[in-house]
C-alpha cells in the first residue's frame, strides 16, 4: 500500500507542474494513503459486490473530487466522454436527460429529433430505458444506455407533465441537423425591423448568422433585434465571428484572467469583414443567456454598439478545457474567467440589461414551448400562438424608437 502511495506522490511530482499547494512529500503521501485505506475498506466490506470494480468507485471518487471545485469542472469517465464529444455529429434521439428529486427526467427536447416527433415533452418523467427502470440507477449508466449507432431503436417509458398515465415511446437514432439560427424574418416591413434568433454557439453558428443577416438586408433591414434568450452559449471562436459581423474588424471583444490573475491576450473579430453593418441593434437576453450569449451581449453594450433588453443573464463567465486523461476518460477543467472588453466578467453575475423586462415563470414556460410549437400538441399550440411576449414586444419598441 504504502509502495502505492509513493508511485502516485512520484507521479505528482514527476509532472513538474507547479500548484501553489505544499510539497507532495508534506501533504499528499497522508492524502493518497487515506483514499487508497477507503477504497480497499469499501470493496473488502461493502455487501453489493456489483459496484465495487476500481475503475467504478475511483471514477466515482474524482467525479466528487471535480464537482467539489465549481459548477463547471466535472470528470468525465468514458461513457460520458461518449457522450460529451465535441463533434455534434453523432446519432441521437434528440433529448438531454435531467436529474431532480423524483428521478431523472427529459431536460430538453432537439426540435428536429425524433423525440420531438414522437411528441416527447421537456419536464416528462423518464420511468425506464428499454424496460429497465430508470429509479436508482446511476446517471452515467443512463446516458450510456442511450449512446447508441444510427438506426438502432431506444424504447422509453415516460410520463408527461400534468398526464394520467406514463407513455411508450420507440425512438429510432438518427443524425440530427444542429441549426443554431432557428429563425429570421422581417418583423415590420414599414420600419425594416429584422429578427434573428440564434439558439446556440456551434461550429457553423457564424456561417449561419451572416446569412440570415445577408438575406434580411438584401429585404431592407435597417434594425435588428438579436434573440439569445434560452442560448446556453457554446462555441468561443463562433462568438467572436459573429461578433465581428457587428463590430469593425480587429476590435478587442475578450480577455480571459487566469489562475494568478494573469490577463490573458484579447481575442479579436476577424481582420477582414464583407460587409459593413451598422445599422442599430437590440439585443434580448434572460436568465438562461449564459456563457457566449453573456459574451456577445456584453461586449455590445460595452462598445456602445446594441441595447440589451430582458432578464439579468445566467452568470457563467469561467472557460473550461478538455483534458484527455487516458482510459477513454478526461477532465472538463475551469482555467480561467473571460471579460469583457471593459473588464467586467459575467461570472456570478450576469449581464444586466439597459431595459429590465419583469418575466413570470407563466412568461417563461409559454416562451419555452415557443422554442418548440413544432413540436407541442395542437391544443398547447393554439394557446402559445395566443401568448404576449413581453421581451420582443419591449425589443421592439426599444429598436423603434
Amino acid at each position: 500500500m504504502r509502495l502505492l502511495c509513493l508511485f502516485a506522490a512520484m507521479c505528482l511530482i514527476a509532472r513538474g507542474e507547479s500548484t501553489g499547494l505544499p510539497d507532495p512529500d508534506e501533504a499528499a503521501y497522508p492524502a493518497i494513503e487515506r483514499f487508497v485505506q477507503v477504497l480497499e475498506t469499501v470493496r473488502a466490506r461493502h455487501p453489493d459486490v456489483d459496484k465495487l470494480a476500481y475503475d467504478r468507485l475511483v471514477n466515482h471518487a474524482l467525479e466528487g473530487m471535480l464537482a467539489s471545485l465549481d459548477p463547471h469542472s466535472s470528470f468525465i469517465h468514458p461513457e460520458m466522454a461518449r457522450m460529451t464529444d465535441l463533434d455534434t455529429e453523432v446519432p441521437s434521439i434528440g433529448l438531454s436527460l435531467g436529474l431532480r428529486d423524483d428521478g431523472p427526467y427529459i431536460a430538453a427536447v432537439a426540435p428536429l429529433g425524433p423525440a420531438a416527433q414522437a411528441k416527447v415533452l421537456p419536464g416528462s418523467s423518464l420511468l425506464s430505458i428499454d424496460g429497465q427502470p430508470t429509479k436508482g440507477a446511476e446517471f452515467g449508466d443512463l446516458l450510456a444506455s442511450l449512446h447508441r449507432q444510427a438506426g438502432e431503436v431506444t424504447h422509453l417509458k415516460i410520463k408527461p407533465v400534468n398526464e394520467p398515465r406514463p407513455v411508450e415511446v420507440a425512438l429510432t437514432h438518427r443524425y440530427i441537423e444542429q441549426q443554431s439560427v432557428t429563425e429570421a424574418k422581417i418583423l415590420n416591413d414599414e420600419k425594416h425591423l429584422g429578427y434573428v434568433r440564434l439558439a446556440r454557439f456551434g461550429a457553423t453558428s457564424a456561417r449561419e448568422m451572416e446569412a440570415a443577416l445577408d438575406e434580411l438586408e438584401d429585404k431592407g433591414m435597417t434594425s435588428l433585434i438579436l434573440d439569445l434568450r434560452g442560448n446556453g452559449g457554446g462555441d468561443l471562436h463562433e462568438t467572436v465571428k459573429i461578433l465581428g459581423l457587428l463590430l469593425p474588424p480587429n476590435t478587442a471583444v475578450v480577455t480571459t484572467r487566469g489562475r494568478d490573475g494573469e490577463m490573458g491576450e484579447p481575442m479579436k473579430t476577424p481582420e477582414r469583414q464583407r460587409r459593413k453593418r451598422e445599422y442599430p441593434v437590440t439585443v434580448m437576453i434572460d436568465r438562461m443567456s449564459a456563457s457566449a450569449s453573456e459574451l456577445t451581449a456584453g461586449a455590445l453594450q460595452d462598445l456602445k454598439r446594441a441595447t440589451i433588453v430582458g432578464e439579468v443573464s445566467y452568470g457563467k463567465g469561467s472557460v473550461q478545457n478538455i483534458i484527455p486523461m487516458g482510459g477513454g476518460t478526461a477532465l472538463r477543467l475551469t482555467i480561467a474567467t473571460y471579460h469583457t472588453p471593459s473588464g467586467r466578467t459575467p461570472h456570478g453575475v450576469g449581464i444586466t440589461p439597459d431595459i429590465p423586462v419583469e418575466i413570470t415563470t407563466e412568461d417563461r414556460e409559454n416562451f419555452e414551448n415557443w422554442c418548440r410549437l413544432d413540436s407541442l400538441p395542437p391544443e398547447v399550440r393554439t394557446r402559445i400562438t395566443a401568448w404576449h411576449d413581453k421581451t420582443l414586444e419591449k425589443a421592439i419598441e426599444t429598436a423603434e424608437k
